[in-house]
């Protein structure tokens, strides 16, 4: 287990969309619909995914009004209901960097077509379900703040007895990954031991990150940025390499 850990690409994309924090308001209480709405229970201690898109959404600084809103909607009739389903995407974005992408849609047509032309315009290609898939695996990812557990050695042990995979550095926070059956597990260990838990979520992390140039890098993200403007869009993951070089040729 080490704090140089593989899913390196965590810090920068977290970065990256706090910044476009007032454009994922509507992704976020969508999240929240679909959650309390397949879990058939608006109370999250009854409904673990509901808990989950409410403690990411508190992540995001989410309004209290905004998620009782998205909580309701989900057991509304007539024009107050929501009919949402999830729908995934995959194809490659410039240098052979793989793209999966999951959205909520109410309009499947709307949204292919808009993921389609983001592609095209992007100099990648929407590829056909499964094409991608197999290049990323599904984790658990629970969110701490660093200040908590400053220690390094000490928080290496904290990961392990709670039973996470490994953990990542990630400057104000510490990020650890678990096996996707043990995220609940892990969380609820992390918190006995008297940890905070700032978020917590199922993502798709790359088997084997694709190295590229910074230029390419470059192309890469205009793509990313692009399926990230698309409201029906909730995550947007790629398998690109961000190394300390790219990740400063980014953020300039």
């Amino acid at each position: 287990m080490s704090g140089h850990s593989k899913w390196a690409t965590t810090k920068h994309r977290k970065a990256a969309q706090d910044k476009k924090r007032s454009a994922i308001f509507s992704k976020l209480s969508r999240n929240i619909t679909v959650a309390a709405k397949e879990g058939g229970d608006p109370n999250p201690e009854n409904n673990a995914s509901l808990a989950a898109a409410i403690a990411k959404a508190r992540g995001y600084s989410l309004p209290k009004d905004k998620i009782d809103a998205a909580i309701k909607k989900a057991f509304g009739t007539g024009s107050d209901s929501a009919n949402y389903e999830t729908v995934v995407y995959e194809g490659y974005g410039p240098a052979g960097v793989a793209i999966y992408i999951e959205a909520l849609t109410d309009n499947r047509n709307r949204t292919a077509a808009d993921v389609r032309s983001a592609f095209s315009h992007s100099g990648g290609n929407l590829g056909t379900t499964g094409s991608v898939a197999f290049q990323f695996e599904r984790k658990g990812q629970i969110n701490l703040d660093k200040q908590q557990s400053p220690d390094e050695d000490e928080f290496m042990l904290q990961v392990a007895e709670a039973g996470g995979d490994d953990y990542e550095d990630a400057d104000d926070e510490w990020v650890v990954t678990t096996a996707p059956t043990e995220l609940a597990t892990v969380r609820s260990s992390l918190e006995s031991q008297g940890l905070e838990i700032k978020g917590y979520e199922l993502v798709m992390v790359p088997s084997t990150p694709t190295e590229v140039s910074v230029s390419d890098a470059k192309k890469v993200m205009r793509l990313v940025d692009k399926l990230e403007e698309l409201e029906d869009l909730q995550n947007v993951y790629h398998s690109m390499d961000i190394t300390d070089e790219i990740a400063a040729a980014l953020d300039e």
